[in-house]
């Protein structure tokens, strides 16, 4: 049996005729960029982010640099983040001459350890940036009671969480700016990159806008130096097929986690193979499926490779010991909890789509594979 980590084209083949219609929608308006389709998908993502407005740009890694534009963070800055998470949480910092202040990360949830964050304030401080890893939202209440405190704007990397809550308040609403990505691989994900940012600030509104289209309010009138960075028509039309198909495709992501713990946990391998922790009062969708193997990580990948079973490690490399990084003076050893994940971690497949006999085979040779045994 093979069991891919991702398999987009069921999910898209059945959409086909209705995005055969969407397309066709835009090529008949001429509207490529922008345009009427993300008008509209906006207002639908503000609606459902709960959130007053909804801005799309062209990925998620736009969203999180404009995100920091529109807070004026730029030289000599400093923007306290996690060292574990994809490369463009850190580069939307670096690329304006920022500095990103790492801090570890929980052992069970892998997003950042709040409880370290005060200690790395400092009066440079321009913003903190959580990231919401994996589908799990990292600790917003207690985030926001620091924001407040020390009066540093907050900055969502929700990527990776769309539709993700914590104590009922959904992901990209708990912050100055939700950042957001429509990669392919996402639970709202498009047919190319795309991204979009939630505020509820009117101002901020204003001039992310703006800062979309060059930093212009008025056709070729610039208040500030922006990006190219519009989400195409083609993708808004795309998206809002999607979009009302969100909550089925999380929820059936969370229904495979489930079924997961329910296998695994009854094989008795929990002290070899660590499964997800799902922090109280959250809804996790599950972006991904990440386990821990300690010691045994590689190994077991191979094994699953072997028998045909799609894997992947978010992520091998902390983004403190990345290499273009290596003027901020990390080293090994500094941030031993990012860096024991980076070891240990391997994401299994949770896509909604996965059927059950494929789930139950992976978990078959999971089982195998720690016990020798069928």
């Amino acid at each position: 049996m093979q069991v891919p980590l991702l398999d987009l084209k069921e999910q898209n083949d059945a959409l086909r005729p209705e995005i055969d219609a969407a397309i066709a929608r835009v090529l008949d308006t001429n509207a490529y960029i922008l345009g009427p389709e993300v008008s509209a998908l906006e207002e639908e993502l503000a609606v459902y982010c709960e959130t007053k407005h909804a801005i799309g740009c062209a990925s998620g890694s736009d969203a999180l640099l404009l995100a920091m534009m529109a807070l004026d963070v730029g030289p000599g800055d400093e923007v306290i983040t996690t060292p574990y998470s994809f490369f463009a949480t850190v580069s939307a910092i670096t690329r304006l001459g920022a500095v990103p202040v790492f801090v570890d990360i929980r052992p069970d949830t892998f997003n950042i350890d709040v409880a370290q964050i005060e200690a790395r304030i400092t009066e440079r401080t321009k913003a903190i940036q959580p990231v919401h890893l994996f589908g799990q939202c990292a600790e917003m209440a207690e985030l926001q009671k620091i924001s407040e405190k020390h009066g540093v704007p907050l900055v969502e990397d929700a990527a990776q969480a769309i539709g993700a809550k914590e104590d009922g308040k959904l992901a990209g609403a708990m912050s100055d700016v939700g950042c957001f990505s429509f990669y392919p691989s996402k639970n709202l994900g498009g047919m190319g990159d795309g991204g979009f940012m939630t505020t509820n600030s009117d101002e901020l509104a204003d001039k992310l806008r703006a800062l979309r289209v060059h930093g212009s309010k008025e056709r070729y009138y610039h208040k500030w130096v922006g990006l190219n960075s519009r989400l195409d028509g083609f993708q808004g039309a795309i998206l809002r097929v999607k979009l009302p198909r969100l909550e089925g495709w999380s929820e059936a992501r969370a229904f495979n986690a489930g079924r997961y713990r329910e296998i695994l946990g009854d094989a008795m391998i929990s002290d070899q193979l660590i499964l997800p922790v799902e922090r109280e009062d959250v809804r996790h969708i599950y972006n991904q499926f990440v386990v821990r193997v300690p010691g045994r990580r590689d190994e077991l990948r191979a094994f699953l490779s072997s028998n045909e079973i799609g894997t992947d490690i978010y992520y091998p490399v902390p983004l403190h010991l990345q290499e273009c990084f290596a003027y901020l003076g990390y080293k090994a050893g500094d941030l031993p909890v990012a860096e024991l994940a980076a070891r240990e971690t391997l994401a299994l497949p949770v896509f909604p789509e996965l059927r059950m006999l494929q789930l139950e085979y992976v978990t078959e040779k999971l089982i195998e594979f720690f016990k020798g045994e069928l």
